[in-house]
């Protein structure tokens, strides 16, 4: 899975998410070259989705059996 930026260049690579000892793994590369390893905590997850909200929580299921948009 691929983050891009407003350009659309690589921000961020993620090649692994686990769970390891009651935390969530993210292991990757930032910007194609450093690698990165991010631990989220049941905590950080939970205030993750206040963050999105229930309309956009919603709208996830649809969005992730989407197709991208051309680019332009």
């Amino acid at each position: 899975m691929k983050f891009l930026d407003a350009q659309n260049k690589e921000l961020m690579t993620v090649r692994k998410v686990e769970l390891e000892d009651g935390e969530l793994v993210i292991r990757g590369k930032i910007f194609g070259a450093m690698p990165m390893v991010a631990k989220l905590t049941p905590e950080e997850a939970r205030a993750g989705l206040k963050l999105l909200g229930l309309s956009t929580i919603l709208k996830l299921v649809p969005f992730i059996f989407s197709k991208s948009k051309p680019k332009s």
